[in-house]
């Protein structure tokens, strides 16, 4: 008989986004320009060497690159081959971009140092080895360098004008997620005190929106919040066929029925922060 315990223990550690599609809805929903603006506000700059830690499909590090670029350059790590291939195939030959397959939760002193780390949108997929991350990444940032951790709060809950039975839904259907994924609905409230916590100084925080939505939505917008909807909704369909009338074909439709209208008002707090490792002696 299979060990429960054993069995929730590889559902945690699973991805939870993981699908055919993840890495075009990655590079798709990507706003270059964003991360240009959240490359700078955290340091970024030319001449330096960033750890793009938790890469995913690679074009963050190309973006970064273009910042560092000419003296500096770019190393993207990720623990999924098919990120990772997918990355080299289509960014791995730009100048001053690196990507290697490794898993944060391991140390990564085999790459040497860096200038800067930059962790955006990761640590939600990983509640409880948060800390466990950030402290192998200060392993690998020189004395003086920065940590950035950028990640979102009360992630796919603001909506309005959600109907209410959705709306519940939808909290316990990321309450579920949570337990069952290792995810991290508010991961964004604890960058903070994670930087803190390692001792970092120098720690700035900014609070900005993200996936703010409204009038007509870009289909490219809808189909990243739609491929959300359809992985997290199949991860737990027990719990939305459980509270929810009609099941995960009702919540779908009523979902869509929602990002349809112009009305409608949605978006995500993105929490950036940044702190800096003490110089040695």
């Amino acid at each position: 008989m299979q060990d429960p315990s054993s069995a929730k223990s590889r559902r945690a550690t699973a991805y939870l986004m993981e699908s055919e599609e993840e890495a075009i809805r990655l590079d798709v929903k990507t706003d270059r320009d964003a991360v240009r603006r959240q490359a700078l506000w955290c340091g970024v700059g030319p001449g330096l060497r960033v750890l793009d830690a938790g890469c995913g499909a690679g074009i963050t590090t190309s973006i970064l690159a273009d910042v560092v670029v000419p003296g500096g350059g770019v190393l993207g790590v990720d623990y999924s081959p098919q990120r990772i291939d997918y990355a080299a195939a289509h960014y791995g030959g730009e100048r001053g971009v690196a990507f290697a397959l490794h898993d944060l939760r391991e140390p990564l002193t085999r790459f040497g140092t860096f200038d800067l780390i930059w962790v955006r949108f990761v640590l939600e997929y990983h509640r409880s080895a948060a800390g466990a991350i950030v402290r192998n990444l200060l392993e690998c940032l020189k004395p003086g360098g920065r940590l950035c951790l950028l990640d979102l709060d009360y992630n796919c809950l603001t909506h309005h004008e959600l109907p209410e039975a959705t709306m519940d839904a939808l909290q316990k259907i990321m309450r579920a997620v949570d337990e069952r994924f290792d995810f991290d609905t508010f991961i964004g409230r604890k960058l903070y005190s994670l930087l803190y916590d390692a001792g970092l100084e120098d720690i700035r925080v900014e609070l900005a929106a993200h996936n703010l939505f409204y009038g007509p939505m870009k289909e490219s917008d809808k189909f990243n919040l739609m491929k959300k909807i359809e992985i997290a909704g199949s991860a737990v369909n027990d719990v939305i066929e459980a509270c929810y009338p009609g099941g995960y074909a009702r919540f779908y439709e009523d979902f869509v029925r929602h990002l349809d209208d112009p009305r409608r008002f949605t978006y995500t707090p993105l929490l950036m922060t940044s702190g800096r490792k003490p110089a040695s002696g």
